[in-house]
């Protein structure tokens, strides 16, 4: 990649991962809404009086979620990038 793409990639990566945490956020709440006990928000892991199994599957949903939602920015800003460039951001 050249000085000048990299320059280029470089602030539309960043801002894409704004982007996509704000949007794995959104994501998280509406499946929690779905998933959780009586529409809830997720519990935090120091609420003492949520049950650990509560924290951890909510923790694990959180980290798929975002992981998902990561890749697939990730993969459509390279995608985008590409076909406004023509050649890969890696």
């Amino acid at each position: 990649m050249s000085a000048v793409s990299k320059a280029f990639y470089t602030p539309m990566s960043l801002a894409t991962s704004v982007l996509g945490g704000m949007a794995a956020g959104a994501v998280f709440k509406q499946v929690w809404k779905r998933v959780g006990d009586d529409d809830a928000a997720a519990p935090d892991p120091k609420d003492l009086s949520r049950s650990v199994q509560e924290v951890l599957i909510a923790a694990a949903v959180h980290g798929a979620v975002f992981g998902l939602v990561k890749a697939a920015v990730d993969r459509a800003g390279a995608t985008g990038y590409r076909a406004v460039t023509h050649e890969s951001p890696k």
